[in-house]
């Protein structure tokens, strides 16, 4: 594959998926290629790849005489999902304190103060935001390639199905600063055994919201 075609069925991909979590996308109904390509301002064949790729890590489903469609969740995908987080999320934030926090996850440290002291300056959707980017930074600061490599689909498939604004519980995303807060000051500590723990309790409580609202 070139690199002029790689570029574009990467950019095909991010912006399929911009769509997707702005909510820009029908989930009842089949994508249609031309209209995304259209919609994007990028060729179909970049598009038709992106789809397969997006097919392949589980965010879209191919429904035989149907079309393609973003792939539903059923409630034991989602508990399913939440044990591999804990697994996985788990091992990232021990890692993360053995290892010392990455300059980029400090920095939500203000960001989580701010949002502590004033949570009516920011909305649900913006505080959910930067805590997905939070989870995803802990990864970072683990520096294990694989173990991110692996987190990534689980965390697309996760956010296109549970992180549109309609799944918010708004009590929930404000408390979960407090949450984060504590799990990166354990990070920053360079307490691995806490910090773990901080993250599994912090998730056992998600799916205990996240399964009353699928339900």
């Amino acid at each position: 594959m070139s690199v002029v075609l790689q570029l574009e069925r990467d950019r095909a991909y991010r912006g399929l998926l911009e769509l997707i979590l702005g909510g820009e996308v029908d989930l009842d109904t089949p994508l249609s290629e031309r209209k995304l390509a259209d919609s994007l301002e990028i060729g179909r064949t970049p598009v038709r790849e992106a789809l397969r790729d997006l097919a392949r890590d589980g965010i879209l489903e191919v429904q035989p005489a149907r079309g393609t469609f973003v792939r539903p969740l059923t409630i034991e995908d989602v508990q399913e999902i939440y044990e591999v987080r804990h697994s996985l999320e788990g091992l990232a934030a021990f890692l993360a304190a053995e290892r010392g926090p990455t300059p980029e996850l400090k920095a939500y440290g203000p960001k989580f103060h701010g949002m502590i002291d004033d949570p009516q300056a920011h909305d649900p959707a913006e505080t959910y935001e930067t805590g997905a980017e939070f989870h995803l930074e802990i990864f970072r600061s683990a520096r294990n390639r694989q173990l991110l490599q692996i987190y990534e689909p689980l965390r697309l498939r996760f956010r296109v199905a549970l992180g549109l604004p309609r799944y918010y519980d708004h009590d929930r995303v404000r408390e979960s600063v407090n949450e984060h807060l504590a799990i990166l000051e354990a990070i920053e500590r360079g307490d691995g055994q806490t910090a773990q723990q901080l993250i599994c309790d912090h998730l056992s409580k998600g799916l205990e919201v996240r399964t009353r609202i699928f339900r």
